[in-house]
């Protein structure tokens, strides 16, 4: 699994994904809130499944 996630949608996925986490626990969104885990853990991991078939590395690691 090499890392085909980085800088800005890096930092945008981590973002976002806390933002509708906290949003959820908040009571702001109802459950599907919670799908903010998927960009926040592809954002930690720097890893994203999406990304394979289309062959996009938005990452400068090789």
């Amino acid at each position: 699994m090499s890392p085909n996630v980085g800088g800005i949608d890096r930092t945008l996925r981590i973002v976002i994904g806390i933002a509708l986490i906290v949003a959820s626990v908040a009571g702001l969104l109802p459950v599907w809130g919670w799908i903010g885990v998927v960009p926040l853990a592809t954002g930690l991991i720097r890893w994203c499944p999406a990304y394979l078939p289309f062959g996009i590395k938005t990452c400068k690691l090789k």
